[in-house]
């Protein structure tokens, strides 16, 4: 019943949309009856159902729209307080879709443990299916064998620990060309973020095809990467009506698809020029890349879950937008905390003299002998997840958590920025304490549903090493050879901005001053 009425008011909403009458009456009062007629039908279904047991408590919504009306754009600090009220599993009614908020570890393992099959599922929002090729990647690809498949194609193949050794001098490389640039900038200000983004975007792209940004474009062409992928995050964050009635997707009423479909077709493009280099190859040195691994496992990949080339695109669009935004936030985050904390600089330059010199230079080897800049990395992913509601769960059928039902469908969000703030799990929440994690007891496997930045279960982010690599290495060699201030007159502002991928709201902009004892360390 549901879905026939659903069918009736797209099919009514097209007739009127098209209608070049604007003011055609029976047009406005068959849209009218057709909406409220859905509205109060699924609200019967939905709320006033006898769940057994029932639903988890929420507010109270409007007719029709229900809590939509009433959404913070800053979703994870609005569903925190909301769970101040209505307990750590409330429920909001999302237009016609049905929202569940987590906000404990005891939930959050019921969801992502004890039912992680359940929950291993999506529902895939307008933006997200527009960006990554119908949902071709494995982010938003259904739990199943096509999933797998994504899964060990990265986890063991792009992002193993043999494949991260063998491109450390691409990361190296990087590295240095970074703090070179800090070299040359130094005594004025420079936008920490991002070069930080510039630096992670060379490494990934000369992961996959070869590619780099250099020179006179390196400036230019990071802010514009970076500016388009920050729009697809925040985007992929954006609360869409085209989700919450999907009767009403094909109107695009917020144009949140046609934003995102122009933003991909900016890097759908270079994918294509690199994939036509590569097929061109015949005979002679072949790439070594990615790209090239992937071609190859697409022409000889299992016959029962092939691997496509709809497939091949989403996960390189996955590596350039999942891979740098995340890491070079964290990396902007950290260093805003730092700079907040002059105790904490002084600790961790400490330790890197004691390990490297101020004679010497940062190599990964290093990393393992930093246990101090490890508990810092770990403190500020504690207060800054990368991604502060994960990226949300469906459940495939209705199941129990924490005494309550979920209805199959729902759109399920673990907060997990709200349980890492908790009084009750953490002293002093608020405060940046790297201190607290230098006991060795908390990590990234997502066993400990008091600490998950990465998330848990089957959905666990597939790229943890390269994100651990990349943030302690550029940390340690920014740390390791600058000082850092503000500019005079300048305050540090640590407030948050939401996206899908969380990140400062105001950028850092520091001015480095070299504290090597060589300049020559610089080349």
């Amino acid at each position: 019943m549901i879905e026939k009425l659903s069918n009736l008011t797209s099919q009514v909403w097209s007739w009127w949309w098209q209608s070049n009458n604007a003011h055609d009456d029976l047009a406005r009062v068959l849209l009218t009856l057709a909406l409220l007629a859905l509205a109060v039908s699924w609200y019967s279904w939905v709320f006033t159902k006898k769940w057994d047991p029932p639903l988890p408590p929420g507010p109270i919504g409007l007719p029709l729209v229900g809590n939509l009306p009433f959404l913070d754009p800053e979703l994870h600090t609005y569903f925190s307080t909301l769970a101040r009220t209505h307990g750590p599993i409330f429920t909001l009614r999302l237009g016609k879709k049905l929202g569940v908020v987590v906000s404990s570890p005891a939930a959050a393992r019921e969801v992502l443990k004890v039912h992680d099959t359940v929950f291993s599922n999506r529902d895939v929002p307008v933006a997200g299916r527009e960006a990554t090729y119908g949902g071709s990647d494995i982010v938003w690809t259904p739990y199943g064998p096509e999933w797998r498949m994504l899964r060990k194609v990265c986890v063991r193949e792009m992002l193993s620990t043999t494949t991260l050794d063998s491109v450390y001098a691409l990361r190296r490389r990087e590295i240095r060309n970074t703090i070179g640039y800090f070299y040359n900038q130094v005594g004025s200000p420079v936008n920490v973020g991002e070069q930080m983004f510039l630096t992670v975007l060379n490494v990934i792209t000369n992961m996959l095809w070869g590619g780099t940004v250099t020179g006179s474009d390196r400036a230019s062409l990071g802010s514009e990467f970076r500016e388009i992928v920050a729009e697809m995050t925040e985007l992929l964050g954006k609360p869409n009506i085209s989700d919450f009635y999907p009767g009403l997707a094909r109107f695009d009423l917020q144009g949140v698809r046609k934003q995102m479909k122009g933003l991909a077709k900016r890097f759908d493009g270079i994918f294509d020029v690199m994939i036509d280099q590569r097929l061109k190859m015949v005979g002679g040195t072949k790439s070594k890349d990615f790209l090239q691994f992937l071609l190859k496992l697409k022409d000889e990949g299992d016959a029962k879950t092939p691997l496509t080339m709809t497939h091949l695109k989403a996960l390189l669009m996955d590596m350039v937008v999942g891979g740098t935004d995340t890491t070079s936030n964290s990396v902007e985050f950290t260093m805003a905390e730092i700079m907040n904390r002059p105790i904490v600089m002084g600790k961790i330059q400490q330790e890197l003299d004691s390990v490297i010199g101020n004679d010497n230079i940062v190599e990964e080897s290093h990393i393992q002998k930093l246990p101090y800049l490890y508990a810092v990395m770990k403190e500020s992913l504690r207060l800054h997840p990368a991604l502060p509601l994960l990226v949300p769960h469906s459940p495939s059928e209705t199941c129990k958590v924490g005494g309550y039902t979920i209805p199959k469908g729902s759109r399920v969000f673990v907060n997990v920025w709200a349980i890492h703030r908790d009084p009750s799990i953490w002293e002093n929440p608020l405060e940046f304490n790297p201190e607290r994690f230098l006991n060795g007891k908390w990590d990234y496997s997502g066993n400990d549903f008091n600490y998950f930045p990465f998330g848990s279960g089957r959905r666990i982010c597939a790229g943890i090493a390269m994100a651990e690599r990349m943030f302690m290495f550029s940390l340690a060699s920014l740390l390791h050879s600058f000082e850092w201030k503000l500019a005079e007159g300048e305050e540090l502002d640590l407030s948050e901005k939401f996206g899908i991928v969380l990140k400062k709201k105001l950028p850092l902009v520091a001015i480095p001053t070299p504290r090597l004892s060589n300049s020559a360390l610089y080349e």
